[in-house]
């Protein structure tokens, strides 16, 4: 077994460790660190989502031997202290960008990413970083409004406003749309008669 050295939220961590044993295994099962949430287990949700070298990334699809080296930051290491929350949890927190919880951690993640770049992010920046994580409670609208509000978009409640305006006119077009297909079969069936 590989011995390698972790830097895990300012803390080295020597440990012998499988070739093929992934970095979630080793940053819950060997560190302790059970904010980095399994999900999928394939990449696709996001809830493991950890900054390697300042970057997100899926642990559940690295290779603790891939982080040999390599800075890692996770939950635990995002607030500055324990009476204060960083910008990204703060906003999530006040927009009510969360309800069961399991997919936060990832996406506050991808978020500190943006925010820690200095300059705020384009909506379609948010977005993409967004995309990456799926989240079966919420329906992403609060989800948004946080990451706009934590990195400093002014727009962010008129994007929301719009947001909804196109749902409701996408919602009021299939409603039309159904109306007019009901009309016709009514149409169709009374002429048969």
């Amino acid at each position: 077994m590989p011995e390698i050295t972790l830097h895990v939220n300012g803390g080295e961590h020597r440990l012998d460790v499988p070739d093929r044993m992934l970095l979630t295994d080793v940053l819950r099962g060997r560190l302790g660190l059970t904010g980095t949430h399994v999900g999928c287990e394939h990449g696709v949700c996001g809830a493991c989502t950890i900054l390697l070298d300042g970057r997100p990334v899926r642990a559940c699809l690295t290779l603790a031997v891939q982080a040999d080296g390599h800075r890692i930051r996770t939950i635990e290491a995002v607030a500055p202290s324990e009476d204060a929350l960083h910008p990204v949890q703060q906003a999530m927190r006040d927009c009510h960008g969360l309800q069961c919880g399991f997919c936060t951690p990832g996406i506050v993640m991808s978020l500190v990413a943006l925010h820690e770049k200095g300059e705020p992010p384009g909506a379609d920046e948010i977005g993409e970083a967004l995309s990456g994580h799926l989240c079966r409670c919420t329906g992403y609208r609060n989800i948004t409004a946080a990451a706009h509000r934590a990195l400093g978009r002014a727009d962010a409640d008129a994007d929301a406003a719009a947001a909804d305006a196109a749902a409701a006119a996408a919602d009021a077009a299939a409603a039309a749309d159904a109306a007019a297909d009901a009309a016709d079969r009514d149409a169709h069936e009374g002429a048969g008669r």
